[in-house]
């Protein structure tokens, strides 16, 4: 599949302006060498680390269902090699800010890399561990969680905004993705059936390595 074909595909699950800010991101650049030939197949390709880049769909769905607008201060937890902050990084702009979060330090620094390389200025990629958040610019119009957690983490819940969106997957061997809206309190919406690596935290899963 090439790049018009996906998105082209996009259009029944995504916004056109998700679609528009993906079509301005070269996936290629946020893959290894070897599967950029394969950059717009619409499916999870592994990053190294045990870790993979989420499918098109996906990124197209959760992006989506956020429904990100110009000037928006945004956390991402489980940045990967970046290319999810950077779609929605173009969907912020002017104005906005995305913060990714991610565990490993070779990622970290391969994100940052990849997104130097793509023109991607308005994403700041930080090692640590997300499922605690990112207290230091919260609180967050939008959190966008690519990993999948036990529960719905407390320290996230407490750093969106009111009137603010979280997209996360929860669960183990079934997930499904949620999105959480605060208002008054918290409330959790089921939206799909989701296969994600877990988060790994002190809010999420337990590292088995």
């Amino acid at each position: 599949m090439n790049k018009e074909q996906l998105l082209s595909s996009l259009e029944e699950v995504a916004d056109p302006r998700v679609i528009s800010a993906m079509s301005h991101v070269p996936r290629e650049l946020f893959l290894p060498e070897p599967l950029q030939s394969r950059a717009y197949d619409d499916t999870p390709l592994p990053i190294g680390r045990g870790q993979t880049i989420s499918a098109p769909h996906m990124v197209a769905i959760m992006c989506t269902i956020l429904d990100l607008q110009p000037g928006m201060n945004v956390l991402e937890v489980g940045g990967g090699s970046g290319y999810h902050a950077a779609v929605m990084a173009e969907l912020v702009r002017p104005g906005g800010q995305v913060y990714s979060v991610e565990r490993i330090a070779g990622l970290v620094e391969a994100a940052r890399l990849n997104l130097a390389r793509a023109g991607v200025e308005n994403v700041t990629v930080i090692q640590s561990d997300g499922s605690l958040g990112l207290p230091e610019h919260a609180p967050y119009d939008r959190i966008s969680v690519a990993a999948t957690a036990p529960s719905i983490p407390e320290p996230l819940k407490q750093q969106l905004k009111i009137e603010g969106r979280m997209v996360i997957p929860v669960g183990e061997d079934y997930q499904e993705l949620y999105l959480v809206t605060r208002k008054n309190g918290f409330f959790a919406e089921r939206k799909m059936g989701v296969i994600f690596v877990p988060l790994i935290g002190e809010e999420g899963f337990k590292d088995r390595n």
